[in-house]
Order: C-alpha cells, then structure tokens, then sequence
C-alpha cells in the first residue's frame, strides 16, 4: 500500500466517512470509486480535499510532536476545528490551539488539558470567543430541540454566515443541505448524531472558508 492510499484511508476514519459516502466523495472528486484505481495525482487531489474538509494527518518524521493527550483535549480540539470550520481560525495546527488558551486565559496548557476547572476555564473562552466572532450560540437552543448540541449550533452558525439574512423560522433551504449531506439513515435534522453534524460541519466550512477567502 503506497504512503498516499493509507493517508486517505486514515482520512476517511478521522472524518467520520461510512463506505457509501466514502465512496460516492472518490468518485465526485476524481471519477473514481477505488483509489487503487486512481494515479497518484488523483489521490493526490482526494488528500487536498480531505484536508479542506478538516483531515489533520500527523506530521512525519522522527520528531515529529505528539497528539494532545488529557481527558479535555478532545473537546478543546473540537471547539478549534470549529473555529477553523467557521472562518474564524486561521491555523488549525494543536500548537495554536494551545497558543491560544495560553494567552486568554494565562493557563499553562498541561494543567488545561488535565484539570477540570482549568479545562473548563480554557473550554469557555473558546466558547465566548466563537460566539462573538461567529456567533455561536452555546447554551441556548431557542426552543428548537435540534439545536440542543454544540454540532448543530455550530453548523447553524455557518449557514447564517453564508446565508446572513436567514433565521429559525425561516431557514432558507438549511434543512435539506443538513440531511443531504448527514445521508440516508436520518429522516429529520433532530435525528442527526455528533458523527452527522461532524460531516456537515466540515463541509459547511470548506464553503465558509471559501467565501472568507475570496472576501
């Protein structure tokens, strides 16, 4: 298995991708529904694709930096992919996630990373600041029970930074994008789980970059 074969499998693993969506993406991207069959130009492209779309692959090397390790560092991962899927963050890499925390809050990132009220100090001001710079609102589902998760709360988020005059009320086709892209097995946006919001939020925020990029 040549080295750009195995990224794109752990890609498709990290982005949370079912063989059936895995698939039809391959063949949007390049025609093809195996990457056997592709050049490696095509999977080449696939990659850049699934980096867009929120595929971290590890750096190589010997040394190279380990993952964040703690019981919190997933969710800050979460929150700053969020960033990234929002327009707001610039970097996407763990080292400015951290560089971050650090400067808002004056935490040493060891202690934010393992101690829950330090966490739970750096996890807030992630919040407070993607709520003010993208809106976000954390907490607050506005009666609408598929807005209970920080998922959907966030992909809403980005639809009204592409769509700025819609509202709840009137969502301006956000719906059918949310269950075009969560796939089949759901049949309302109240169903959708982390892994479907997940999928929707990174392909909301290569648009979004788009756009900011182009702004």
């Amino acid at each position: 298995m040549t080295s750009s074969i195995a990224a794109i499998h752990v890609a498709k693993k990290q982005l949370g991708l079912d063989d059936d969506t895995y698939r039809a993406k391959l063949e949007k991207i390049t025609g093809k529904a195996s990457v056997k069959l592709m050049t490696e130009a095509e999977r080449q492209t696939v990659l850049t694709v699934f980096r867009n779309e929120g595929f971290a692959p590890a750096p190589a090397g010997a040394g190279k930096r380990k993952s964040l390790t703690g019981k919190f560092a997933k969710k800050l991962q979460a929150l700053w992919i969020a960033g990234w899927n929002l327009g707001v963050v610039e970097n996407r890499d763990d080292a400015a996630l951290l560089a971050f925390v650090t400067r808002q809050t004056g935490l040493d990132h060891v202690r934010f990373l393992h101690h829950a009220d330090d966490a739970r100090s750096a996890i807030e001001g992630l919040k407070r600041w993607l709520a003010r710079e993208a809106g976000v609102s954390f907490g607050n589902n506005n009666g609408y029970d598929w807005l209970s998760s920080d998922g959907a709360k966030i992909a809403w988020a980005q639809w009204r930074i592409l769509y700025p005059g819609c509202s709840l009320i009137v969502r301006q086709g956000f719906d059918q994008e949310v269950m075009a892209l969560a796939g089949d097995d759901v049949r309302w946006i109240g169903d959708l789980t982390a892994r479907h919001w997940q999928l929707v939020m990174n392909a909301f925020g290569e648009r979004v970059r788009a756009r900011k990029g182009g702004a």
